[in-house]
């Protein structure tokens, strides 16, 4: 088991989360032993002074005991003999920790969650009050067809979200519950409601601040708002420096959560259900991630337009696929269902066993749901900008349902699923990420497996055309709009499908866990200066809502038919 993956997938330091349950080893009798094998398996991790090496490593496969890894050769071990020590400069500077009343606390998660905060005390619990308002604008009640932009609300909504519904929904929550336990999922939860806040601010400013170019389309997000709003502001200097930091950021972001991470793992759960270590593409990553990159290619040349064209069919498939097979696990299984949820409750506030309590497990959950719906990081404010709508708020009350959507439902679907069948068994420790949540669906229906590994590579597929549609928007903020610009940066994006499918799992994620988190920086402090001028859009377009001057074009059509 390599322990290492799972860490990186949960977004924990390796030594704050080693507490999963132990099989009892007589102290007496294995002390000596434990001492000498484990500081060998444990090569260059540093053991806290107050835990013997018995009880940091409590719970964790003794050696010998796991199946080693195979080695990679070839390609995929000369692309991973450069990646991976790359990648562990990257997570340590970016990833930087602080002891939190017994618990480490990552400043760049903490960051995100007091700008989530911020949003919902400043603009009155808007992801409360402006829901119904989201789904009226989603269903497309007050769309005017000749507003400016390239797609509908719908349409941006399912761009979106096909960048944040990823595999990490279906992967990484799993090992949430393994390391944080059932509490965990509650504030995850949590999490995912304030960051709708965020989101809506983030979107609202992509809007208003977006560029329209003369051939129709349009080019918006953080990087945008923060030179043009912060330039109002009397502040052009920080404007285009932040600017320019968010838009290197989303170019390295998308190559990387955006990219790498979706591919290893559709490839991993692809090789899984082909035969596993005899399947013919065990030891060709490069030839998987090849075919991968041509596909993705061959939709990401279109545009936004394309993307936006495939993502509104792809993701409710996806999301009815995956859901669906969730909720037939979770009807064989309703018996456990009320004690799932109070186990879930309970261990929010009376966590055993989990490294720094109460404050662990909180923060846990919210860097799992910081990592899941993206919400503060500003990437779905450059899908939202491409809206056709004259009304920045609009697509801000859209963009709200995302977290609801990625985090409050299908987190919490996939948490149910483990917590009704596979969670507390001793059987499944080798498991990790999408494996485990694959043998708990096997559980229930035998077959089920072979759908999971298509909805998988869905997930990855929709996460990655969506995410190289947000890169492309940062590689031309810095390089200028023009054809060139726009297929050199495609051509970068589709290789690094191949490399994602060739290094391994922490490898992908150190580098993608890093890239992503650097957006937040810039995005969280424009919202900061820039909350006052969104706080005056939301009450001007509630103001004309109420009084009819914001049309209601369906309504409108109703009278017209009847």
């Amino acid at each position: 088991m390599n322990i290492r993956r799972i860490m990186r997938v949960a977004g924990i330091p390796l030594a704050a989360a080693l507490t999963l349950t132990l099989t009892a080893i007589p102290a007496a009798a294995q002390d000596e032993r434990a001492l000498s094998e484990t500081q060998a398996w444990i090569k260059g991790i540093e053991r806290p002074d107050h835990l013997g090496y018995r009880d940091w490593v409590s719970g964790i496969q003794p050696p010998g005991e796991a199946e080693a890894p195979p080695r990679k050769t070839g390609i995929d071990a000369a692309v991973d003999l450069v990646m991976t020590p790359i990648n562990r400069v990257l997570y340590n500077a970016v990833f930087y920790e602080v002891p939190f009343f017994g618990a480490q606390v990552k400043l760049v998660v903490a960051w995100l969650v007091i700008g989530a905060i911020f949003c919902t005390v400043y603009f009155g619990f808007i992801n409360l009050r402006g829901f119904a308002q989201g789904l009226r604008l989603v269903r497309g009640d007050y769309s005017d067809p000749n507003d400016a932009g390239e797609v509908s609300h719908f349409q941006a909504l399912a761009t979106a979200l096909s960048g944040t519904v990823g595999v990490g929904n279906i992967g990484a929550v799993p090992v949430l519950i393994v390391l944080g336990g059932p509490g965990a999922v509650f504030w995850m939860i949590v999490a995912g409601l304030l960051g709708m806040a965020t989101k809506f601010v983030e979107c609202t400013l992509g809007v208003k601040y977006r560029n329209e170019n003369p051939d129709g389309s349009v080019s918006g997000g953080p990087m945008y708002a923060l030179k043009k709003g912060l330039a109002e502001l009397n502040k052009p200097g920080l404007g285009r420096a932040l600017a320019m930091l968010f838009a290197v950021s989303v170019v390295f972001g998308c190559l990387g959560a955006g990219n790498m991470f979706q591919a290893n793992q559709a490839y991993a759960q692809f090789v899984n259900v082909t035969g596993g270590g005899d399947s013919f593409f065990a030891d060709k990553g490069w030839l998987f991630g090849l075919l991968l990159a041509v596909v993705v290619g061959v939709v990401i040349i279109g545009g936004i337009k394309s993307i936006a064209r495939v993502t509104e069919k792809v993701v409710p498939l996806m999301a009815v696929l995956y859901v669906l097979g969730a909720l037939i696990v979770l009807a064989v299984n309703i018996d456990k269902i009320p004690a799932a949820v109070a186990a879930i409750f309970v261990g929010a506030f009376t966590p055993g066993g989990v490294a720094g309590g109460f404050i662990g497990v909180l923060i846990l959950g919210f860097q799992r749901a910081a990592f899941s719906n993206e919400a503060g990081l500003g990437s779905a404010a450059i899908a939202h900008s491409a809206v056709r709508t004259k009304e920045p708020v609009t697509e801000g009350l859209v963009s709200l349902l995302e977290p609801f959507i990625d985090t409050v439902v299908i987190c919490t679907i996939t948490a149910l699923v483990i917590l009704t069948t596979v969670y507390g068994d001793p059987g499944v420790a080798q498991l990790a990420g999408v494996q485990l949540t694959s043998e708990a669906m096997a559980r229930t229906v035998a077959w089920f497996p072979t759908p999971l590994a298509f909805a998988v590579v869905l997930f990855a597929f929709s996460t990655m055309i969506s995410w190289a549609y947000y890169g492309l928007k940062g590689w031309t903020y810095m390089f200028g709009e023009s054809r060139n610009s726009d297929v050199v940066f495609k051509v970068i994006f589709c290789l690094f499908v191949v490399v994602g499918c060739t290094i391994p799992l922490s490898s992908v994620l150190d580098f993608s866990d890093a890239m992503i988190f650097l957006m937040c920086i810039p995005n969280i402090l424009g919202i900061y200066f820039l909350a006052p001028i969104v706080k005056r859009e939301l009450k001007s377009y509630f103001a004309r809502v109420e009084s009819g001057e914001i049309k209601n074009y369906r309504k409108l059509r109703r009278q017209k038919s009847a």
